[in-house]
């Protein structure tokens, strides 16, 4: 950790929501005038899109699990040598997987399912900012975690997860349903030994716990709304970020107390919900670092 270089990495598995966790951080970002780091978690999958589908068609002959959310399938020491670098210096190196043609067009007509090459990033930023899948493993030769200020986890319960990844890739990434089903069967063991794990080291978990009946996610034709739903924020340490639940309880109508350490707010609120929470952190965490 470094209170000169903070890092805040937000972690989660793909179709959680982290993307939308991650627009509500560029708000805050914009109206404190920051200038963030920006890291992919995608830019550390070791293969490209054809070479992964070899390796996937490669595991499934020998009877092995393999997937984006495997140890194996990413460069995790590189992640965690980023961290740790930038933490030490304000400076790091990155590269962007490039997921569409938008992408493509957007960093210089790189094939879809490629990556750009490392570039080095000056000093000049106030943090480094992950959104990705990996932001808080911790291995027998790996810990990414230890680098990170603010761990955040965004993980609906599991139904809505896959309601989400489905009506995403189906919908952005043009795949059949039947082919997602069959990534999030794929997937299933390293989301039980590489994903969830992460969620114990969370500094703030988001959970979206939808009001309406999502028992079959396969057949789901759309996803809940935000109205549709609750979202439990658990904070492992209260008292490492100043937390004051009297004042998040009267800020956010109709939210309550589950536990000593967990606030349940309507869903609809989550956005306020990240603003108040996450602004006076950053604000804490900017101070510290003018101080050295």
């Amino acid at each position: 950790m470094s209170k000169k270089h903070p890092i805040i990495a937000i972690t989660g598995s793909s179709g959680a929501g982290t993307t939308t966790v991650k627009c509500a951080f560029e708000h805050i970002f914009f109206r404190l005038g920051l200038k963030p780091l920006v890291i992919e978690g995608d830019s550390f999958h070791r293969y490209d899109r054809v070479e992964m589908r070899a390796q996937i068609d490669k595991a499934r002959r020998e009877g092995r699990h393999f997937s984006h959310f495997s140890i194996e399938a990413n460069i995790l020491d590189e992640l965690e040598n980023v961290f740790r670098h930038y933490g030490e210096t304000g400076t790091a190196r990155r590269r962007f997987y490039v997921h569409n043609e938008a992408e493509s067009q957007r960093l210089g007509g790189y094939k879809p399912g490629t990556f750009t090459p490392w570039e080095e990033v000056p000093a000049g930023t106030d943090l480094l900012f992950y959104e990705g899948l990996h932001g808080g493993v911790i291995t027998d030769r790996i810990n990414v975690r230890k680098y990170v200020d603010l761990l955040v986890g965004v993980v609906p319960i599991v139904n809505l997860e896959w309601i989400q990844k489905i009506h995403r890739d189906t919908a952005e990434r043009g795949y059949k349903p039947e082919d997602v089903t069959e990534t999030i069967l794929r997937r299933m063991d390293d989301y039980v030994k590489v994903i969830t794990p992460q969620f114990s080291q969370t500094d703030i978990n988001f959970q979206r716990v939808p009001t309406v009946d999502t028992s079959n996610p396969f057949i789901a034709r759309d996803i809940p709304t935000p109205d549709e739903s609750f979202v439990i924020i658990r904070f492992k340490e209260p008292g490492k970020f100043n937390v004051d639940f009297p004042y998040l309880l009267a800020m956010l109508q109709n939210s309550f107390m589950s536990r000593h350490n967990s606030i349940v707010i309507p869903g609809g609120k989550m956005g306020l919900a990240m603003e108040i929470i996450f602004r006076p952190i950053l604000e804490r965490m900017m101070a510290d670092r003018e101080k050295g």
